[in-house]
């Protein structure tokens, strides 16, 4: 449009901030897929993404689709939603998280979100205040990196040691931390590493945060879907050390991520996020954002409640299988060296070996060339903060976990650097 004075300027632009923090990885994947050869007739392997529901073998619990129709035919549920959601459900998750715990928790601890996804956002935003950082680990979920930046919230990175089962770093969190810094984050069970955190170590992470005067948000959306020598255990269990906000959701143990149901948990008898006032700027955000549906809310009283152990018992047997799978086949794949078996979670982070590779610069060179000419996705390391790493996802069915990894090994004859 030309006023006569050349073209019209308007008031208004794109917000940069917000284009440069928005690496995800639903949008790198994207970006993978799109390099899909459509000539292919063979069924794309999606080994990128920890979202297992379109395979019959990762079906959830037949209680949980009637215990959301039961709720929508009570008409009990049609209302707006309180702040921190529906008081049964806050009872509901309190008894849940409470059987693993040395201490009741109430259901005043106890915050429903829209996924864990929003939990995250609470988290960071509430946190979020002129100079204030907070520590993140690297491998990480982006996520993280991403919210933080649109709360400029300075993120730095503590690194997780794949020599030692991918423990933290705990030195590299002391020289990260200083008067400015709010919190740190783990991810137990690990996405992106696959590993579970001992008992032990966990105890660790607590005494050193409690040193430096800063809580732990821990994110648990994989709790117990660990099929490994260690056993799940909550950050929450050393909420008497330092204050431990717990995030989680019912996403993944129960296999229904479009759900969108989640919930932030104030681990902390010792009451330091009340008297902080941290509890009264999430009840505030909670306040301006959206509400998980409240027939949702009423139907996960009666699943916590009611899912019956065998259902669980046979997702963890399934994953260990798929998880030995991959573990064995990645052995035989020169370029490819998995340094800690998964004990956890849907995935693993696997290291290239580029110098064995021909015109292959780097991870993401790797993942669009194997979407190409193998049809299999699997995700760039860098994604998630290591550069010429992947991260692959074992929860598919074995069969086509082993089809995938068979021509991840084709692709790599291929490619090997000729002697």
């Amino acid at each position: 449009m030309d006023n006569g004075d050349g073209p019209k300027k308007w008031g208004f632009q794109g917000n940069a901030e917000l284009n440069a923090s928005s690496i995800s990885v639903r949008g790198v994947l994207n970006r993978v897929y799109a390099n899909l050869d459509k000539d292919d007739k063979r069924p794309t392997i999606p080994l990128g993404r920890a979202d297992p529901t379109e395979f019959p073998s990762y079906q959830t619990t037949r209680l949980a689709p009637d215990a959301v129709a039961n709720a929508a035919f009570s008409y009990n549920f049609n209302c707006y939603a309180p702040t921190g959601g529906v008081a049964e459900t806050r009872r509901a998750v309190a008894k849940h998280l409470s059987k693993d715990f040395p201490y009741q928790l109430s259901p005043d601890d106890v915050y429903i979100t829209v996924g864990c996804t929003q939990a995250i956002e609470v988290a960071v935003s509430v946190l979020a205040r002129p100079n204030a950082n907070i520590l993140l680990p690297k491998p990480g979920y982006p996520h993280y990196e991403a919210r933080t930046s649109c709360s400029n919230l300075e993120a730095r990175h503590f690194d997780l040691i794949p020599e030692r089962g991918w423990e933290v770093d705990l030195d590299s969190v002391e020289a990260l931390a200083d008067e400015n810094t709010v919190a740190m984050v783990i991810i137990n069970p690990s996405n992106p590493c696959g590993n579970v955190f001992m008992s032990q170590h966990l105890k660790k992470i607590a005494e050193t945060a409690s040193k430096l005067g800063i809580f732990v948000i821990s994110d648990e959306v994989y709790s117990h879907l660990a099929f490994g020598s260690n056993p799940f255990v909550p950050m929450g269990v050393f909420g008497s050390i330092v204050p431990v906000l717990t995030l989680g959701s019912i996403s993944k143990r129960w296999l229904v991520p479009g759900w969108r149901l989640g919930w932030i948990v104030t681990c902390d008898p010792n009451g330091i996020f009340q008297q902080s006032g941290f509890v009264e700027g999430v009840k505030d955000y909670l306040n301006i954002t959206s509400k998980p549906p409240t027939n949702m809310q009423g139907a996960l009283t009666q699943i916590l409640k009611h899912t019956k152990e065998d259902f669980f018992s046979k997702i963890i047997n399934i994953l260990r299988e798929a998880s030995d799978i991959l573990y064995d086949r990645i052995k035989e794949i020169p370029c490819l060296i998995c340094p800690h078996k998964p004990e956890g979670s849907m995935v693993a982070m696997v290291k290239l070996n580029l110098p064995l590779l021909e015109g292959i610069i780097d991870d993401v060179d790797f993942c669009m060339k194997l979407a190409k000419e193998e049809s299999v996705i699997v995700l760039p390391g860098i994604t998630v903060g290591l550069k010429n790493w992947l991260r692959i996802s074992f929860a598919i069915e074995h069969s086509s976990l082993e089809d995938g990894l068979g021509r991840i090994k084709a692709f790599y004859h291929r490619h090997a650097k000729k002697e």
